[in-house]
Protein backbone atom coordinates (compact mmCIF):
# COMPACT_ATOMS: atom_id res chain seq x y z
CA UNK A 1 0.00 0.00 0.00
CA UNK A 2 1.22 3.50 -0.82
CA UNK A 3 0.10 6.81 0.63
CA UNK A 4 1.14 10.30 -0.44
CA UNK A 5 -1.03 12.73 1.52
CA UNK A 6 -0.15 16.11 2.97
CA UNK A 7 -2.36 18.29 5.18
CA UNK A 8 -1.18 21.86 5.69
CA UNK A 9 -2.72 24.73 7.64
CA UNK A 10 -1.24 28.18 7.27
CA UNK A 11 -1.48 31.64 5.78
CA UNK A 12 -1.05 32.75 2.18
CA UNK A 13 2.03 34.89 1.61
CA UNK A 14 0.70 36.36 -1.66
CA UNK A 15 -2.53 36.62 -3.58
CA UNK A 16 -3.36 33.47 -5.57
CA UNK A 17 -1.82 33.51 -9.06
CA UNK A 18 -3.67 32.17 -12.11
CA UNK A 19 -1.61 30.68 -14.95
CA UNK A 20 -2.12 28.95 -18.27
CA UNK A 21 0.11 26.06 -19.25
CA UNK A 22 1.02 25.74 -22.92
CA UNK A 23 -1.03 28.78 -24.06
CA UNK A 24 -2.25 28.71 -27.64
CA UNK A 25 -2.10 24.93 -27.93
CA UNK A 26 -4.88 22.34 -27.96
CA UNK A 27 -3.72 20.87 -24.64
CA UNK A 28 -3.59 24.21 -22.78
CA UNK A 29 -5.01 24.24 -19.25
CA UNK A 30 -5.37 26.74 -16.44
CA UNK A 31 -4.07 26.33 -12.92
CA UNK A 32 -3.61 28.41 -9.76
CA UNK A 33 -0.54 28.60 -7.53
CA UNK A 34 -0.57 29.44 -3.85
CA UNK A 35 2.34 30.37 -1.60
CA UNK A 36 1.51 28.93 1.81
CA UNK A 37 3.45 29.63 5.00
CA UNK A 38 3.45 27.19 7.91
CA UNK A 39 5.21 27.89 11.18
CA UNK A 40 6.80 25.69 13.83
CA UNK A 41 7.59 27.09 17.28
CA UNK A 42 9.41 25.63 20.25
CA UNK A 43 11.13 26.65 23.44
CA UNK A 44 14.95 26.43 23.38
CA UNK A 45 16.10 24.13 26.19
CA UNK A 46 19.34 26.00 26.82
CA UNK A 47 18.19 29.62 26.69
CA UNK A 48 14.49 29.20 27.46
CA UNK A 49 13.68 31.53 24.54
CA UNK A 50 10.92 30.82 22.09
CA UNK A 51 12.20 29.88 18.65
CA UNK A 52 10.28 29.61 15.42
CA UNK A 53 10.86 28.75 11.81
CA UNK A 54 8.58 29.47 8.85
CA UNK A 55 8.39 27.05 5.95
CA UNK A 56 7.04 28.12 2.54
CA UNK A 57 5.16 25.69 0.32
CA UNK A 58 4.35 26.00 -3.38
CA UNK A 59 0.82 24.65 -3.86
CA UNK A 60 -0.69 23.99 -7.30
CA UNK A 61 -4.43 23.73 -7.96
CA UNK A 62 -5.33 22.11 -11.28
CA UNK A 63 -8.91 20.96 -10.73
CA UNK A 64 -11.04 23.69 -12.41
CA UNK A 65 -13.63 24.03 -9.63
CA UNK A 66 -11.06 24.17 -6.84
CA UNK A 67 -8.89 26.52 -8.94
CA UNK A 68 -11.83 28.92 -9.37
CA UNK A 69 -12.23 29.04 -5.58
CA UNK A 70 -8.46 29.29 -4.99
CA UNK A 71 -8.14 32.20 -7.43
CA UNK A 72 -10.31 34.33 -5.10
CA UNK A 73 -7.94 33.92 -2.13
CA UNK A 74 -5.75 36.85 -1.14
CA UNK A 75 -2.60 37.42 0.88
CA UNK A 76 -3.09 36.64 4.57
CA UNK A 77 -5.97 34.19 4.04
CA UNK A 78 -5.95 31.38 6.61
CA UNK A 79 -6.41 28.10 4.75
CA UNK A 80 -6.15 24.36 5.18
CA UNK A 81 -5.41 22.14 2.24
CA UNK A 82 -5.00 18.47 1.53
CA UNK A 83 -2.97 17.23 -1.38
CA UNK A 84 -0.05 15.13 -2.48
CA UNK A 85 3.65 15.87 -2.74
CA UNK A 86 5.00 16.01 -6.25
CA UNK A 87 8.60 16.43 -7.37
CA UNK A 88 9.35 17.64 -10.87
CA UNK A 89 12.28 18.94 -12.86
CA UNK A 90 12.41 21.55 -15.57
CA UNK A 91 15.03 23.26 -17.70
CA UNK A 92 15.44 27.01 -17.27
CA UNK A 93 15.96 29.43 -20.15
CA UNK A 94 19.71 29.37 -19.51
CA UNK A 95 19.73 25.56 -19.83
CA UNK A 96 20.22 24.61 -16.19
CA UNK A 97 18.11 21.88 -14.61
CA UNK A 98 15.90 22.88 -11.65
CA UNK A 99 14.07 20.61 -9.24
CA UNK A 100 10.97 21.70 -7.37
CA UNK A 101 8.72 20.06 -4.78
CA UNK A 102 5.11 21.20 -4.71
CA UNK A 103 1.78 20.17 -3.29
CA UNK A 104 -0.96 19.17 -5.76
CA UNK A 105 -4.09 20.41 -3.99
CA UNK A 106 -7.09 18.05 -3.78
CA UNK A 107 -9.07 19.83 -1.04
CA UNK A 108 -9.00 23.46 0.01
CA UNK A 109 -10.80 25.23 2.85
CA UNK A 110 -10.69 28.85 3.95
CA UNK A 111 -10.49 28.97 7.74
CA UNK A 112 -10.88 32.69 8.29
CA UNK A 113 -14.29 34.26 8.07
CA UNK A 114 -15.62 35.18 4.65
CA UNK A 115 -16.21 38.91 4.05
CA UNK A 116 -19.72 40.21 4.85
CA UNK A 117 -22.15 39.38 2.05
CA UNK A 118 -19.88 36.77 0.46
CA UNK A 119 -21.23 33.34 -0.35
CA UNK A 120 -20.95 30.39 1.99
CA UNK A 121 -18.39 28.58 -0.21
CA UNK A 122 -15.50 28.15 2.19
CA UNK A 123 -14.44 24.62 1.23
CA UNK A 124 -14.02 22.77 -2.07
CA UNK A 125 -13.13 19.09 -2.59
CA UNK A 126 -12.00 17.24 -5.69
CA UNK A 127 -14.98 14.89 -5.33
CA UNK A 128 -17.36 17.89 -5.45
CA UNK A 129 -15.78 19.06 -8.67
CA UNK A 130 -16.31 15.83 -10.59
Amino acid sequence: MYLNTVILTGFLGNDAESHTSRPGTADAFSFVTLSLATKRTWKDRETGERQSVTCWHRCVVINPRIAAFAATLTKGAHVQLTGELQNREYTTKDGSLKSVTEIRVQRLARLDRAPQGAGDDTEVHEEDAA
